[in-house]
């Protein structure tokens, strides 16, 4: 499974950007799919997660109420509405596939990773 994330950029405090990542090669109904973001120094930190339909999501507790995962089977594409933005949400993000029934929020547990796009939030 190859992942393709885009929709990054530099955004201003309270902006709303969504990233999307597209998947390719594989039944993209088969995994759930989660978003990660790691900032320089520090580990690969899970944000939200959603079940192989949608029917389940899961947010860290920093970005609970602002951030909203979603897919689209159809288009193979999930996505990361992200509102309210802080400059602490400054970070690379990535998208992740496992093949599971259930979300997981450890990155060693994911299949495929995305290339991950950068989310720069000025003040």
């Amino acid at each position: 499974v190859q992942l393709q994330a885009s929709g990054g950029g530099l955004v201003q405090a309270g902006g709303s950007p969504r990233l999307s990542c597209a998947a390719s090669g594989g039944t993209f109904s088969s995994y759930c799919m989660g978003w990660f973001r790691q900032t320089s120094g520090k580990e690969r930190e899970f944000v939200a997660g959603i079940s192989r339909y949608g029917s389940r999501t899961y947010y860290s507790d920093n970005v609970k109420g602002r951030f909203t995962i979603s897919r689209d089977n159809a288009k193979n594409t999930v996505y990361l509405q992200m509102n309210s933005l802080k400059p602490e949400d400054t970070a690379v993000y990535y998208c992740a596939a496992e093949n599971t029934i259930s979300v997981h929020t450890t990155p060693s547990l994911y299949d495929y990773w995305g290339q991950g796009t950068q989310v720069t939030v000025s003040s």
